[in-house]
């Protein structure tokens, strides 16, 4: 499947676990798997990594976009403002070349690797939420599958980046349950009472 349908399926399931988390305030607060970060503050980073997509896929730096996607994107309507930052983010992507080159912080990539940086993101923050929400925690197959074979290459490199955790043991053989170990993630986190 190409990148930029597994980045739009990634996005979709995304937007169904904040539509799941609906408008209770309760659950906005609520602790996440990502130290630090309550729901809100993991839906207002993806939110974030969503309005920047069109600009980095348009061909802008990220020194042109500056300051412009820090703060609170979330306002009074977190469900909407994701939303509306998914679609952004999924047009961009479904229109993009992906042999073009992005100017990411680190440097230039094609596009096609900046959207599997995007599409393993809101994959694991959107187990990372759904485990926060009692969610639906099983995400599409294809999509787990996908993750996985472009980043058993990258896990390393990230891990000595410090842009994920010690990989944890898996208790199963299920391959999302690997991937998200890989990640840094216990397949089995619940929230503290």
């Amino acid at each position: 499947m190409e990148i930029a349908k597994l980045h739009q399926r990634s996005v979709a399931e995304f937007a169904s676990r904040v539509e799941a988390a609906g408008t209770n305030h309760s659950v906005w607060s609520a602790p996440t798997p990502c130290a630090g970060w309550d729901v809100r503050a993991l839906v207002n980073h993806v939110t974030s990594e969503d309005r920047w997509t069109a600009p980095l896929l348009g061909g802008t730096t990220v020194e042109e976009v500056g300051d412009r996607f820090d703060g609170d994107l979330l306002g009074d309507d977190p469900v909407g403002a994701f939303a509306a930052a998914g679609a952004e983010a999924t047009d961009a992507s479904s229109h993009v070349d992906p042999t073009k080159t992005v100017h990411l912080s680190f440097g230039d990539v094609p596009a096609s690797e900046y959207l599997y940086q995007l599409t393993a993101d809101h994959l694991v923050h959107g187990w990372d939420l759904a485990a926060a929400t009692g969610g639906d925690r099983h995400f599409d197959e294809d999509v787990v599958a996908a993750v996985a074979d472009w980043f058993s290459e990258r896990e390393s490199l990230y891990r000595d980046g410090g842009a994920i955790g010690p990989r944890v043991h898996a208790a199963s053989d299920d391959p999302q349950d690997r991937l998200l170990a890989a990640f840094g993630r216990d397949p089995a986190w619940r929230p503290t009472t």
